[in-house]
C-alpha cells in the first residue's frame, strides 16, 4: 500500500508541475502578445486618438490584470500543493528510513523557483499595461 500511495504522491507532484508550466507559458505569451496590441492600440492614428482605441485598450488592461491575478492565483496554489505533496513525501520517507536519499534543500528550491515565476509573470504583466499608457500619455 505504501508503494502505491508514493506512486500516486509522485504522479501528482509531476500534474502539478505540468499544469503550473502551463500557467506560465500561457500567461507570459498572453503578456507578451497583449503588450504588443496595446501598444499598437495605444499608438496615435490619423493625428490623435479614437474613442474606439481608448475604449479597446481600456478592456485589454481590465483582462490582462483579471488574466494575470487568475494565473498567479493558480501558481501559487500550485506552489502550495507542491509544498503539501513534498512533505507527504518527506514523511513517507522519514517512516521508510530512507529520508538521507531526499535532500531538504529540494522544498526550498521549488519555493524559491515557484517564486521566480510568479516574479517574471508579475513583471511582464506591468510591462503589458504601464508601456502601453506611457506611450497614450506621451502621444496624448
Amino acid at each position: 500500500m505504501l508503494t502505491q500511495l508514493h506512486d500516486h504522491m509522485v504522479g501528482e507532484v509531476q500534474q502539478s508541475a505540468r499544469t503550473d508550466t502551463v500557467f506560465f507559458i500561457t500567461g507570459v505569451i498572453f503578456n507578451l502578445v497583449v503588450l504588443g496590441v496595446n501598444w499598437a492600440v495605444a499608438q496615435p492614428h490619423n493625428g490623435g486618438h479614437s474613442a474606439t482605441n481608448d475604449a479597446i485598450l481600456a478592456v485589454l488592461i481590465v483582462v490582462t490584470l483579471g488574466v494575470n491575478a487568475l494565473s498567479l492565483r493558480a501558481l501559487s496554489s500550485g506552489k502550495d500543493r507542491m509544498q503539501r505533496l513534498l512533505s507527504g513525501l518527506a514523511a513517507i520517507y522519514a517512516d521508510a528510513g530512507v529520508e538521507k536519499y531526499y535532500d531538504p534543500a529540494l522544498r526550498a528550491s521549488y519555493r524559491s523557483r515557484y517564486t521566480a515565476f510568479m516574479g517574471v509573470l508579475s513583471l511582464l504583466a506591468a510591462a503589458a499595461l504601464v508601456v502601453p499608457l506611457i506611450q497614450r500619455l506621451i502621444s496624448s
